[in-house]
């Protein structure tokens, strides 16, 4: 038996009579009864007591109505959960990123929720070495990244650009000056994310190819956490600026470049090249080329100085 046939049985079982079903249905008469024959031949029961000018129902035909209802009701119910899902009521989009790129996705992220509310956004903290196997494996449907991927079959997005600063409290001596060296910084007490990470091995291989020394004292797992302890003067840090972006603007924090480790980075969004997306991933890659769109325009016609917030001059 199919839905189709379930329809009509159904039909029959509320009119309680061949002809108004087939006249509802906007089949003929004859085509009714032949489906209800087929049902009652597959079953080997019969669904209706013909002797009954009612058309009353059998006891096999009272147990059928029962699951033919509920299999279409069950039919119903995802047709709607599939036009919700086309529709961006529900549906969910994974992205994979590291603590650091966070604050170059929540831009999209909040473009994209102004659209469509009602769509989850799940960010899981991954590695950035282990990012392009998590999107092509399907795990995610986005990473962030910081660097160009090997893996062939991945598009990019370019969200923005980041470099690294020194982060120390306004009252520390070397706040006020333009640009400090690798030696002045190696020799203060370091703060660092005890967590490696690509940018983090760059800097010590770069202490290491000039045999300078860095004095780190102070690991911690989040940078939430560094910026605290550096507000607390208990040492700098070196981290990406968008991080501290917030407490650089309230003079929080004050953020100096190191000579030879800015390091300034592109921060790509990478998706797979080839395979169908859900709706809501293929909605966020919209999102994403949009919010793309507007920051390259806002580097090609900057405001007047007097109107740029720290959150522009960065891009």
């Amino acid at each position: 038996m199919d839905l189709a046939e379930l329809e009509v049985f159904i039909a029959v079982a509320t009119e309680r009579s061949f002809s108004r079903a087939a006249e509802k249905l906007h089949r003929t008469q004859p085509a009714v009864s032949q489906t209800i024959k087929r049902l009652e031949k597959e079953l080997n029961e019969r669904l209706f007591d013909r002797s009954s000018k009612a058309g009353r129902l059998t006891e096999a035909g009272e147990l059928l109505l029962n699951y033919a209802l509920r299999l279409t009701q069950l039919k119903t119910e995802a047709e709607s959960a599939v036009k919700e899902l086309q529709d961006l009521r529900h549906g969910r989009v994974v992205i994979g990123a590291n603590e650091a790129a966070i604050h170059v996705l929540l831009p999209v992220i909040m473009q994209f929720r102004q659209e469509y509310p009602q769509t989850q956004v799940e960010v899981r903290r991954i590695s950035s070495r282990h990012m392009s196997a998590e999107v092509l494996n399907r795990t995610l449907d986005f990473g962030v990244l910081t660097f160009a991927p090997r893996e062939r079959g991945l598009h990019t997005v370019r969200l923005g650009e980041d470099e690294l600063v020194m982060l120390m409290p306004p009252t520390h001596p070397l706040s006020k000056r333009e640009k400090i060296s690798m030696e002045e910084f190696g020799s203060q007490t370091v703060i660092a994310h005890n967590e490696a990470s690509p940018a983090r091995e760059r800097v010590l291989s770069l202490y290491e190819q000039r045999h300078e020394s860095i004095n780190i004292q102070i690991g911690l797992p989040s940078l939430d956490g560094i910026k605290r302890a550096v507000e607390m003067g208990l040492g700098v840090a070196i981290l990406p600026r968008r991080c501290a972006l917030t407490e650089i603007s309230k003079g929080q924090l004050t953020a100096v470049p190191v000579a030879q480790l800015q390091l300034r980075r592109e921060i790509k969004l990478v998706s797979r090249q080839s395979g169908r997306m859900s709706h809501a991933a293929e909605a966020f890659l919209k999102a994403a080329l949009t919010f793309a769109e507007s920051t390259a325009s806002a580097i090609a016609n900057p405001q007047p100085s007097s109107q740029r917030h720290d959150s522009v001059t960065i891009l």
